[in-house]
C-alpha cells in the first residue's frame, strides 16, 4: 500500500497563488505516474496534471500556463504550484499516483480543500 499525504490547502483571494505538497511515504515515485486531480462541489473528479520520470507532463487544457506540477524524486514529493487563481479553481485537490508496472495500481491522497474567494 502506497500512502500519499497532502498539505498546503486553504483560502486564497482571486488572483493569488498557492502551492500544494504531497509526500509519498514509499520510495516508488521514480517508477510511477504522479500528479493531481480535483473535484469541485457537484462535479466529477477531473485531471489537473500528471507527470512521470522521463516523460512529458500532461495538463488539463484550461489550466496549462497557470498551474505547474513538479517532483522532487530524492524527497519522494510532488508539488502543485497554482498561480492567478480564480473562483472556479475552488475544489478539493487530490494527489495521485499510479504504478504502471504493478498492475496499474492507483493511489490517492486524502484531499485538501482549496477555496478561492472573489
Amino acid at each position: 500500500q502506497v500512502q500519499l499525504v497532502e498539505s498546503g490547502g486553504g483560502v486564497v483571494q482571486a488572483g493569488g497563488s498557492m502551492r500544494l505538497s504531497c509526500e509519498v511515504r514509499q520510495s516508488v515515485i521514480g517508477t510511477s505516474i504522479v500528479g493531481w486531480y480535483r473535484q469541485a462541489p457537484g462535479s466529477q473528479r477531473e485531471l489537473v496534471a500528471t507527470t512521470s520520470s522521463g516523460r512529458s507532463t500532461t495538463y488539463a487544457g484550461t489550466l496549462k500556463g497557470r498551474f505547474t506540477v513538479s517532483v522532487e524524486y530524492d524527497k519522494q514529493a510532488i508539488y502543485l504550484q497554482m498561480n492567478s487563481l480564480k473562483a472556479e479553481d475552488t475544489a478539493v485537490y487530490y494527489c495521485y499516483l499510479r504504478r504502471p508496472w504493478r498492475n496499474g495500481s492507483e493511489y490517492w491522497g486524502q484531499g485538501t480543500q482549496v477555496t478561492v474567494s472573489s
